[in-house]
């Protein structure tokens, strides 16, 4: 009988296009997974795969410029800094909805109760809810109310979910880590070849100035601090990431693919075709590995 495989992929906010490239390239191997879960942006990514619409998902991305992350963005003053209706009203207009249960394969998404700190498996109820409550990165996404729960970002708790994939009854898992080589490397100067990320964090930096307009002038020799995004983001990477290594110690996966995107900031999701290049050379490098499968099943 052959071995049911599970793909995990990991939390990682923009640098998780790289999904798509690594669920190309296995595809091209052979390799379809049987079982899929995800948390955050792999929440969203795996979601696609299992509801068919992988595709539309990836056609959408790569036509993704800066204009368009601005006009997805909704302010908000309450539970964080976007509500992110938007994006997934826009989600909706382009991908039918439909229940968990009704997806193609079994698939399921992480998010983290705020109230409890308890890790929560959403395995039933609308897609698009799930995915939402899975992205609601504490600060800048507001939480999702679930069952009487508030939901935040999985990645608090899992994530890189090969544990959940165990569960859902997978005998090889297959793990996508996108925060194998971030930590340390996000206040690294922009080197000339790397598109600039002013204007995608354009908006942010004017609000964080404004909220500052009445603070004590700075002495010109005064070291510049990181902008308001750029602590957000790293304080998030530092714990994931730490989060990440100590669970998939003690719940290994069968193969590892780490996409190298430590170049890639929290909003960058304009750069989607080189993530998803990356997610391509990613399994090339563990290409070696895969004939576990093969020897799995025979």
């Amino acid at each position: 009988m052959r071995p049911r495989v599970g793909l995990a992929l990991g939390s990682g906010s923009a640098r998780g296009w790289a999904h798509i490239g690594v669920i190309r390239a296995l595809e091209k191997a052979g390799i379809r997974p049987d079982i899929l879960c995800g948390t955050s942006i792999g929440a969203l990514v795996g979601a696609a795969y299992a509801a068919g619409e992988l595709d539309r998902l990836e056609s959408w991305v790569l036509g993704l410029g800066v204009g368009d992350l601005v006009g997805l963005m909704d302010i908000s003053l309450g539970g964080g800094v976007l509500k992110g209706d938007r994006l997934i009203e826009f989600l909706r207009r382009g991908w039918a909805d439909r229940s968990i249960e009704d997806l193609g394969r079994p698939f399921a998404a992480v998010a983290t109760s705020l109230q409890t700190g308890a890790e929560v498996w959403l395995r039933r109820g609308s897609t698009l809810q799930a995915v939402r409550a899975s992205i609601a990165l504490p600060g800048l996404f507001a939480p999702v109310r679930w069952e009487g729960s508030l939901l935040v970002d999985g990645g608090l708790v899992n994530p890189v979910p090969v544990s959940l994939a165990r569960a859902m009854g997978a005998d090889i898992v297959i793990a996508v880590d996108l925060g194998s080589d971030i930590l340390g490397r996000r206040f690294r100067p922009a080197s000339a070849a790397e598109p600039s990320a002013g204007t995608v964090h354009m908006w942010m930096h004017q609000l964080q100035k404004n909220l500052l307009a009445f603070a004590p002038e700075k002495s010109p020799d005064e070291p510049v601090m990181p902008s308001m995004v750029d602590v957000l983001a790293t304080c998030m990477d530092i714990v994931q990431v730490r989060i990440a290594r100590s669970r998939m110690a003690g719940e290994p996966p069968d193969i590892t693919i780490a996409p190298r995107l430590a170049r890639l900031r929290l909003l960058d999701f304009h750069r989607a075709k080189e993530a998803i290049e990356e997610g391509h050379r990613a399994v090339e490098r563990v290409a070696h590995n895969l004939g576990v499968l093969d020897d799995q099943a025979s």
